[in-house]
């Protein structure tokens, strides 16, 4: 075994997971074939001895009462990354941790239970800790181990459902059908442990959209997740989404498309109590942000309302939104937020017959830039 290298924390977290500390238990993906993800490719998936990780913990809690006892962050012992993190944390309220990288269930339950264990003695006041994990890797895990990862601690488990198409999760390679997310979806339930599950826009791209959306509803329905969170697709040009596929290549969904899927979704929800999240910087419509069933009219409006908009007021809040000047529909009320828009597009020569290429390339260019979000 190689020796303790130092504090270590992995590329993501959710949104949602702003505050919380990140605590690596395993390095990048074991499964690393989902053709849409380039996040871990070329990067071998490995798995931390449970002594690295507790010492990880170990550091922090050591870092956080050094804090506590008033000494500048800029004078603590150790390395960068760990005072950092520590730091961080305190200053948010030390509330939750969130478990890396991409999927936590391949850790032993037993092992996985022991770090659970060990965070809540160090650090009693945690409220929340969550994690990644596959469908695939839910669906092996015993009953009984999930029961027990929820009693040491584990609340919440985000999944990347992405799609419940059977043709999409053939297409890029997620490596499970519709009746496996489905599966794990009611496992984590089953477990009491809080579950968020992803519906990953325009990965059906133009053709597709609609099936993807309406088979995504139906795998929600059945599941009755905790949280459904909104993602957008985007990958660079020249990525290969359906490799293998013959003829059936993939086109990028124009943001009307886009709108029309997510509407699509939404109303074909129904019977579930969820919360929903559209909570990314890249996702079109932020104020998507609600609840089931009481919010179903509300959310499934606003993809409607974008869709009603003349093509003029369309395109300025296509560019609003993609130049961070607008956030919501209603900001489109506010000239002050508006006219800035309006002189990027003149000035930038885009139109309302030219916006969607044009965000097309701007996205692309944010993504050459490594600006994500």
């Amino acid at each position: 075994m190689p020796p303790y290298a130092g504090f270590e924390q992995g590329p993501i977290r959710p949104p949602s997971e702003a505050e919380s500390l990140l605590i690596r238990v395993n390095r990048n993906c074991p499964w690393n074939r989902c053709t849409f993800c380039s996040l871990y490719k070329k990067q071998r998936f490995s798995i931390r001895p449970v002594e690295e990780v507790i010492r990880d913990i170990d550091t922090v809690h050591h870092l956080i009462k050094q804090i506590a006892q008033g000494v500048p962050p800029q004078t603590l012992p150790g390395d960068h990354q760990g005072v950092l993190a520590a730091w961080s944390w305190y200053c948010g309220g030390m509330h939750s941790v969130f478990l890396q990288d991409a999927d936590c269930l391949t850790y032993r339950p037993e092992n996985l239970v022991r770090i659970l264990r060990h965070l809540k003695e160090r650090f009693p006041g945690v409220k929340r800790i969550t994690c990644y994990a596959r469908s695939e890797s839910l669906a092996r895990t015993p009953d009984a181990a999930l029961r027990e990862l929820a009693a040491a601690g584990l609340n919440r488990i985000h999944v990347g459902m992405e799609t419940g198409s059977e043709a999409l999760l053939k297409l890029v390679q997620k490596g499970v059908d519709k009746e496996g997310q489905v599966a794990a979806g009611l496992k984590v339930k089953g477990a009491g442990i809080e579950l968020s599950e992803y519906f990953l826009a325009g990965l059906g791209g133009t053709e597709l959209s609609l099936e993807h959306a309406e088979e995504s509803a139906e795998v929600i329905n059945r599941i009755n997740p905790d949280f459904i969170r909104f993602r957008t697709l985007h990958i660079r040009e020249g990525v290969e989404l359906f490799p293998g596929s013959g003829d059936q290549k993939f086109r990028f969904a124009s943001d009307q498309v886009l709108a029309r899927e997510i509407g699509a979704f939404l109303a074909a929800l129904d019977g579930i109590t969820s919360a929903v999240r559209s909570d990314h910087g890249f996702n079109l419509f932020q104020e998507i942000n609600g609840a089931f069933p009481a919010g179903k009219e509300r959310l499934v409006a606003v993809p409607r309302r974008f869709l009603e908009l003349e093509p003029d007021q369309r395109m300025l809040f296509q560019v609003g939104k993609r130049t961070g000047r607008l956030l919501r529909l209603d900001d489109l009320k506010r000239p002050d937020q508006v006219e800035p828009v309006r002189k990027f597009c003149r000035e930038s020569g885009i139109t309302a017959a030219n916006v969607d290429e044009r965000m097309h390339e701007m996205m692309q260019d944010r993504m050459r830039r490594g600006i994500y979000g």
